[in-house]
Parts: structure tokens; C-alpha cells; sequence
């Protein structure tokens, strides 16, 4: 570290939806950097970023893995992201500590949902992109389908810098349209190739290209558009500044193209990553707030700024411990320092210093503006916590976090998976942030909610293999609640006179609804003494503790109101006691006359899908007892809002991912609550009355 001048690091992330060839891209790569001599496979498990167990047994990634590499005087800090729906948090998080991307497009199934919500990301985080066509060599490839769907479905302008040299099975390299060189690529995935001229049938089409490509860069500054206006030409360096101009102003987007599991175009791409993406000294100055005054305040990436660092990714090694990972803003980190936590306040020990290798951890002495390193066993700090020195505080915020989409309770396998699960859950929350777990108050389940049911099941799996924890995953309960819509007075009493002193209460109350979200609401309209002063707080305690219990289903009795209006005590046998068991004998009683009723959870959804897809889905939705609020349009796709109960959604991950072929995306947030259908609370009332029976 500090080998290079920040002017020639780049931070990047290699981004796209599940399947189009990340890391595959990612190891080639690597490879051709000369930093891993054989090229591994994901479909083999031999990748050097899919590392993990259950990447290898799925065969995709799940969590971000981070690499770096050289290149022409270059440092890369590479980050191989997650594509499926369930993982995608995490890329997320590591855009905002990158400065520029890696698209990649698939030459078969072009762009889909997951890329449309990784590019509005990118967007938001303010980084230029360069797109690489991949998966060429493969049947019904098309080059300029891809960058045609890339414009239509991301609404960005594409611009190709290359044409693949062949097509499918006869795909042998790339056309470099700057340089209108042929690059062809020996067939034994060397990464080797060969520079000539342009074979005569590409020839046209090469032109043709060159042009527009020629005709969008003169628009990247004015200086450039007047040359070519003037001329009608633009010099080989003029194009390649203004790639590299309009490429950081995020004016379009050049595209390259290849294959990664041929380790055809990585050469060329690298390139474009030195030359077209931009160092961090390109970016904006950080921004961030200092926690003292609360004034917003600045650091440039200069050795020289005080030291500032965001924590973007924290991950659990069984040897290691916790691995904090970060992105340096400003300054320089030694090893073997202490830094200031100034998200928690509180100061934190730097022992060794690493650069993540995959699984590898190289140790370095020191890392300097630019740089995104590791360190081990820190105490207090997290994911999207701000480390900095603590004579010159800042905060940086982080990357918001996704809001978990599907809940399970779980539930441990042995009384010693019991006793170590609150640990193993919070260590795993500290890796994975989307990860959240409850004990729910009212069903008692434990309850773990996260991005998909994939992402759970992937949970559960590592708390197996990191914690030594079982757990099982089960449906959770559904949280329904009691009311009523009737009103009634009725006595409580409790006597009892079996030898020995004896117990006595009385109390007539009137019970009525309560608006709904009041809960329970007692009023003391006792007179004349009837009932003792220092017995009235036990009958609202007797109530309120019988409305817990339910009345049809073991529900919490919820909105109601009730007034305590007479009753009568015994001077001997009377005692708190016994008017708590009159309250509660008062409100069963009541219950039977107030017109019961089961009250369910309703959530708000937003359902975005394509085009083709949303009848379907609103098909399904309807079929849910779902009620359609509204419907907007997007870039080849719906946003479609509705509220539905939350009973009929439990499993709509799955269900939507198989209406939309893996290219729906949804969210929920509770609602409020409405009364049960007759005929489903029925079902709900004897499916709680079987399982109190089954227990006993």
C-alpha cells in the first residue's frame, strides 16, 4: 500500500443480475492480471470469488467478495456483487463506498430486474459505468440486442467501443473500433490474441459503428463537438478523452464486449477500466457531518486530510474472527494503530492491516486514500459505522438499508441450540444488515425476517456451519387480534366458602367497542364505596389480563372499552385476589354477548414487474384477497400498489418469483387491521381450538 499513487487506483464493482457472468468475468480477470495462474469455474466451485459453501453448493454468489489486482501501473480493488433478488442488498452497500462499475450485459437474455435496480443505485451513488457484452460465444447471442435492451429497459445511451469479431460458435475475438484493429483470441482460454487487420465481411458494419460511436463522443465537452464539426473527424486521443469525459459526467455509457468463460475481451477491458473509469481523486470531495457541531464538512482523498474511513461490509471467518471491511476516504492507516469509532464513540485498536484476496488475506503495513482494506476483532464497529480521527471527527452515511421482504420463525433443534442462538443470530446480523430477528410478543415465536426465502434457508446454513447452531424454519403465525362490535353488562362475581377464610368479589361492568388503535380502555365509575378503593386496580388487572387470552382464538382482545359501575365486597373474605378473578369472569362473560370478532393484519404492497407480467400478477393479487390501489409505469415495467392481507402473502417470494420468471421485485409494510371474513374465521377459530386440544 502506498506503492501507487491514488491517481491510479480504481475502485469498481462488477455488477448485473444473477447468472450473467460476474465473477466468471471476475476470474478471467484475475487472470489475465497474472494474480491466479489457472482459470476457475463457477459451475466446478473452483472460482477464486465464489468461495463460500453455499455459493459452491448453489452455484451463485451471495455475498459480496472482494479482490485487487495490477494492471499497466494500475491498483484495482475489485468487488465481484450479487445478482439474485435475495442477495442484492449487499451489492448495494459496497456501491456506495466504489467509484465506478462494471455492467455486465448478457448477449442471450439481455437486461433484467435486478440490473434495472442495481443501475438506479449506481445512479443514485453518483458512479460512471462502462457495460461489457458477455456470454457472446453462446447460442442466439446478439451484440447489439443487448445494448439496444440496456437503453430501453436502463434509459441509458450506449456506445459501442468494440464489435465481437464472429458470433456464437464462430466468436473469436473483438473488433476494436478506436484502434479499428481486430483482436483474435487463441482458443485455449490463454487470453492470448493476436492484433490485424479488420476481415472484409465486418468491415462495413465496423465503419458504421465508428462512426456513431465518433458522432456521440464529439458531444462529451464543446471544445470536442466544435473540432468535429469543424473537421469530421476526431483524432484516436481525442476519443479516448472524451470516453473518458463523457464516461465520468455519466453522458452515456461505452460498451465492450467478450466472453468470460473464454477469457476473450478481459484484456481490452481492463484497459477501459484504467482509462475510462475514474481514480478518487475524480470523485467529488466525501461529504459527512462532524458529530460535534453538526456541521457539514468535506475531506479530499489526500494523504495529507485527517484519516476517514466508511465500514461498508462486515463478514464472520471461523479462524479470523470478524472481518471489518472499509473504504479510506482520506489520510493514512498504520497498522498497529488506534483509530475513533465516531458512529459509537468510542475507540478501536488496528492490529494487521489486509487486502482481501477471496478467502486470502494478504497483510500490508499501510493503507492510504483510496485504498478498501480489512482489519480483524474490532470491538464496537458494524456495517455503515464511520472510523476517523478522533481530533477531527466526521460521520459519513451509509448506505440505506433494504427493507426485509419475507419472515419465518424458527425454531432451535435442541436446548442447546436454544441457549446459543441469541449470539449466533446477532454475530450474523453484524454480517448480513438485512437480516433482522424479533421475538414476536404475541405468537412467542422467534421470528427472522430477510431478503427471500433463499437468503433464510442460507441463514439457517450458516448458523449450522459458523455457530454450530440448528435451527428449523417454520411459517410464522399470523398475528391476528380479537374485538368486538357489541355491547353488554354483566356481573363477575367470584365466591368461595370451602372452611377457613374465604374469597369474595363482585363487579358489574358495561363493556362497549373503542375506536380502532385505542387498545383497552378502563373507566372506575364506582360510587358510594360499593366496591373498596384499594380493589378496583385488580379488576382492571383481571380484565386486562383475561383480554390477552382471547375469546374465539386465543387472540388479544384489542379496541374495547369497559366501565366498572357496581359490585360488592365482604369485609373478611374480600381481597385483590378475588376481584381480579371477578374482572376476568366479568369480561368472559361479556364477550359472549358483545358480537366477537377475529381481526387480521394488512399489509401495503408494491409489486413491480414486467410489462408481460402484470395481469398476471394482478390476477393473483385479487385471488388474494388483495385490493389493487394503483398502478404506475416504468422503464418495460409496472409499479403495481395494493393492500392485502398479510395471511395471503407469507410466501409470495416464491410465488412471485415463479409468476415472473425471477424478474418481479416486492415490498410490505404493515398497515393496519380489518375484520376477518366469516367463513375464513372459522377456519382460523378451529384451527386454534385443534391445536390447543393437540396440546393438551
Amino acid at each position: 500500500m502506498g506503492t501507487y499513487d491514488t491517481a491510479k487506483i480504481r475502485n469498481l464493482g462488477i455488477v448485473a443480475h444473477g447468472g450473467a457472468g460476474k465473477t466468471s468475468l471476475a476470474e478471467a480477470i484475475l487472470y489475465t492480471t497474472g494474480m491466479i495462474d489457472r482459470l476457475g469455474r463457477v459451475d466446478d466451485g473452483t472460482s477464486t470469488m465464489d468461495f463460500e459453501p453455499e455459493e459452491i453448493k448453489r452455484k451463485i454468489s451471495i455475498t459480496s467478495a472482494l479482490d485487487h489486482c495490477s494492471w499497466k501501473e494500475h491498483s484495482l480493488h475489485i468487488v465481484d456483487t450479487p445478482g439474485y433478488g435475495n442477495f442484492i442488498a449487499d451489492t448495494r452497500a459496497c456501491l456506495r463506498a466504489l467509484d465506478g462499475a462494471v455492467i455486465i450485459l448478457s448477449a442471450i437474455s439481455g437486461v433484467k430486474a435486478q440490473t434495472e435496480e442495481i443501475w438506479g443505485w449506481a445512479n443514485e451513488f453518483e458512479i460512471p459505468r462502462i457495460a461489457f457484452v458477455n456470454k457472446l460465444d453462446r447460442e442466439r447471442a446478439n451484440f447489439l440486442r443487448a445494448i439496444d435492451d440496456m437503453e430501453r429497459s436502463l434509459g441509458a445511451r450506449g456506445v459501442a467501443v468494440q464489435m465481437p469479431l464472429g458470433i456464437e460458435d464462430s466468436f473469436q475475438g473483438v473488433i476494436d473500433l478506436v484502434r479499428m484493429k481486430a483482436l483474435r483470441y487463441a482458443k485455449e482460454q490463454s487470453g492470448a490474441f493476436t492484433e490485424e487487420e479488420i476481415p472484409a465481411d465486418c468491415l462495413d458494419e465496423a465503419r458504421r459503428l465508428r462512426e456513431m460511436m465518433v458522432e456521440t463522443v464529439a458531444e462529451a465537452y464543446d471544445a470536442l463537438t466544435e473540432k468535429y464539426l469543424e473537421s469530421g473527424e476526431l483524432t484516436e486521443e481525442e476519443i479516448l478523452d472524451g470516453l473518458r469525459v463523457g464516461t465520468m459526467r455519466s453522458t452515456f455509457t461505452p460498451v465492450l464486449c467478450g466472453s468470460a468463460t473464454r477469457n476473450i475481451g478481459a484484456a481490452q477491458l481492463l484497459d477501459a477500466i484504467c482509462a475510462y473509469l475514474p481514480s478518487p481523486l475524480d470523485r467529488t470531495r466525501a461529504v459527512g457531518i462532524n458529530p460535534r457541531s453538526g456541521e457539514v464538512i468535506e475531506r479530499s482523498s489526500d494523504e495529507a486530510e485527517p484519516f476517514s474511513a466508511l465500514v461498508f461490509k462486515t463478514t464472520s471467518d471461523p479462524y479470523t474472527g470478524k472481518i471489518t471491511i472499509f473504504r479510506i476516504y482520506s489520510g493514512i492507516l498504520n497498522s498497529d494503530s488506534t483509530i475513533y469509532n465516531s458512529s459509537k464513540e468510542s475507540q478501536e485498536r488496528i492490529g494487521q492491516i489486509f487486502q482481501l484476496e477471496g478467502k486470502k488475506q494478504k497483510p500490508v503495513k499501510q493503507a492510504v486514500a483510496g485504498d478498501i482494506v480489512a482489519v480483524s476483532k474490532l470491538k464496537e464497529t458494524v456495517t455503515g459505522d464511520t472510523l476517523c480521527d478522533e481530533a477531527k471527527p466526521i460521520i459519513y452515511e451509509p448506505a440505506k438499508q433494504l427493507i426485509p421482504v419475507i419472515s419465518y420463525a424458527i425454531e432451535p433443534k435442541t436446548k442447546a441450540d436454544e441457549d446459543k442462538i441469541h449470539n449466533a443470530l446477532h454475530r450474523m446480523i453484524e454480517e448480513e444488515p438485512t437480516l433482522e430477528s424479533h421475538r414476536d410478543s404475541q405468537t412467542k415465536e422467534m421470528i427472522i425476517s430477510g431478503m427471500g426465502q433463499v437468503h433464510l434457508e442460507v441463514i439457517v446454513e450458516k448458523l449450522k456451519r459458523k455457530f454450530g447452531v440448528e435451527v428449523l424454519l417454520k411459517t410464522p403465525k399470523v398475528p391476528y387480534l380479537e374485538t368486538i362490535r357489541g355491547s353488554a353488562k354483566v356481573q363477575g362475581k367470584y365466591k368461595k366458602q370451602s372452611g377457613g377464610r374465604g374469597q369474595f368479589g363482585d363487579c358489574w361492568i358495561e363493556m362497549s367497542p373503542a375506536g380502532r388503535g385505542e387498545g383497552y380502555v378502563f373507566e372506575d365509575k364506582i360510587v358510594g364505596g360499593v366496591i373498596p378503593r384499594q380493589y378496583i386496580p385488580a379488576v382492571d388487572k383481571g380484565i386486562h389480563d383475561a383480554s390477552l387470552e382471547g375469546y374465539l382464538a386465543g387472540y388479544p382482545v384489542v379496541d374495547f372499552k369497559v366501565a366498572l359501575v357496581y359490585g360488592s365486597f365482604h369485609t373478611v373474605d374480600s381481597s385483590e385476589m378475588a376481584f381480579k378473578v371477578a374482572g376476568s369472569l366479568a369480561f368472559k362473560k361479556a364477550m359472549e354477548l358483545c358480537k366477537p370478532i377475529l381481526l387480521e393484519p394488512i399489509v401495503n404492497m408494491k409489486v413491480t414487474v414486467p410489462d408481460e407480467n402484470m395481469g398476471d400478477v394482478i390476477g393473483d393479487l385479487n385471488s388474494r384477497r388483495g385490493k389493487v390501489v394503483g398502478v404506475e409505469p416504468k422503464a418495460n415495467s409496472q409499479i403495481i400498489r395494493a393492500v392485502v392481507p398479510m395471511s395471503e402473502v407469507l410466501a409470495y417470494s416464491n410465488d412471485l418469483k415463479s409468476m415472473t420468471s425471477d424478474r418481479g421485485l416486492f415490498s410490505t409494510e404493515f398497515s393496519h387491521y380489518e375484520e376477518v371474513p366469516s367463513h375464513m374465521a372459522q377456519k382460523v377459530i378451529a384451527e386454534a381450538a385443534a391445536e390447543k386440544s393437540a396440546k393438551g
